[in-house]
């Protein structure tokens, strides 16, 4: 018998977050029951590693799958090493709206808050 153990994967979506995923998986006509939010880490940006995010109508064989109020979260497994208690939120404001990231892995940023390095 074997058994996969899942790394631990602590990913916070703030309310305010939680309700434009929502939205935009209505929008999208993606099934919570299936679909969610990809969150992912990508070489790239001006500080080494930039996030992404995107609606999906289901997880990847070996993604991680964190399941919130109302949807899903899929991490894939290198992305999983660098979300690990980062903490999204959604904000607007009279500069713009968006989504940012609180990450306790990153070592350093820039000022776009979309890239990091760890």
């Amino acid at each position: 018998m074997s058994t996969i153990n899942e790394p631990a994967l602590d990913v916070v979506i703030t309310d305010n977050a939680g309700t434009e995923v929502k939205k935009y998986m209505a929008a999208e006509n993606v099934d919570p029951s299936s679909g969610g939010l990809r969150v992912s880490v990508q070489p790239g940006g001006c500080s080494g590693f930039k996030y992404g995010l995107l609606i999906e109508d289901a997880a990847a064989e070996d993604d991680v799958v964190v399941d919130r109020e109302g949807f899903r979260v899929f991490v894939d497994p290198f992305s999983a090493q660098y979300l690990s208690g980062v903490t999204i939120d959604y904000v607007s404001s009279m500069q713009g709206s968006g989504f940012t990231f609180k990450n306790p892995n990153a070592t350093g940023g820039c000022g776009c808050g979309s890239s990091f390095n760890a």
